[in-house]
């Protein structure tokens, strides 16, 4: 279990982290979002202990990482897959974490294993590929079979095989009972991943809450209607209090309509006398929700200011 409470960390005037309150609980797949430059390295370096909180505190299994007596056996995270020497191996890089923690050599093989790399173990780190070098570092997380699990962008680099491979794993790991907390760009994946979710913004928290739920109630909804009188068809919704958009993509005028359901759009269409060749709710997504949420906590607009930048166009710095 991680409990931040009040967590707080400034850098002179800026604060990057501001409050921060929440609990992760074990058993599940916790996700962790929130734009770039929104705290969330900084957040996840000071359960590490590698940054000193202004204020507040964060506990893992009712300590801070500090107090634990054999650390890698309580935490096992991966915050910068690249932070190895280049010129060890593989197997050598693990077997030095392993021996200063004392943790048996047989653990080595057994997570050289379980990411896949036994057959590159005796290699140098430095002719790694990104998605190697990913599979390193869970590898070393899991050295010493560790109750809580963090990760930051832990499918950076990954192929299609590796991204359902770390899917599976960590779905594993939380079924075991184990806490499993995970930072992603990747939407798609962390909606597929993740159980509950945790979304700050500029510091803040915005979301503490099951994905089902965020989902439900940040991401807009919208119906999608097809008619051969889609003029008068926008124009009646209009009237309603629905906001149509058309397809410009779409040659047939397809209408994309917010603020009323399906059932409503059927029931309009069928007083006006309108025919609808297409009606189909269509569900947020879990990228619907998150942008309609952090939009105002970005730090960069696109060159129009239409539209927020999407969250995977670049990895966040630490904070």
């Amino acid at each position: 279990m991680i409990e931040a409470r009040t967590l707080t960390k400034k850098y002179d005037d800026k604060v990057a982290v501001d409050g921060l309150s929440f609990t992760i609980e074990p058993g599940i797949v916790t996700g962790f979002l929130g734009p770039n430059g929104a705290g969330k390295s900084t957040t996840m370096r000071m359960m590490l202990g590698l940054d000193r909180p202004s204020s507040g505190s964060v506990l893992i299994n009712g300590k801070r990482y500090a107090e634990h007596a054999a650390p890698l056996n309580e935490v096992g995270a991966l915050l910068e897959a690249r932070a190895i020497h280049p010129g060890r191996s593989a197997r050598n890089h693990l077997l030095s974490l392993a021996l200063t923690s004392g943790i048996k050599r047989g653990r080595v093989e057994q997570v050289l294993d379980m990411v896949g790399l036994t057959e590159v173990a005796h290699k140098r780190v430095g002719e790694f590929s990104l998605g190697m070098g990913q599979r390193l570092g869970v590898a070393a997380a899991l050295l010493g079979d560790p109750r809580t699990i963090i990760l930051d962008e832990p499918v950076n680099g990954l192929d299609l095989d590796g991204i359902r491979w770390i899917r599976a794993l960590l779905t594993r790991l939380a079924g075991e009972g184990r806490t499993v907390f995970l930072s992603s760009h990747l939407m798609s994946e962390m909606a597929m991943t993740a159980e509950h979710v945790i979304v700050i913004g500029k510091g803040r928290l915005l979301r503490d809450q099951p994905m089902a739920d965020f989902i439900r109630e940040a991401a807009v909804s919208s119906v999608r209607v097809l008619s051969p009188e889609g003029d008068r068809l926008a124009e009646q919704l209009k009237n309603a209090g629905a906001t149509v958009t058309v397809d410009a993509t779409d040659t047939d005028g397809t209408l994309t309509v917010e603020g009323v359901t399906g059932r409503d759009v059927g029931t309009l269409a069928a007083q006006a006398g309108i025919t609808l060749w297409e009606l189909a709710a269509q569900s947020g997504s879990l990228e619907d929700a998150y942008l309609a949420l952090t939009r105002d906590s970005l730090d960069y607009q696109d060159i129009a200011g239409l539209s927020p930048r999407h969250p995977d166009s670049t990895e966040e710095h630490a904070s």
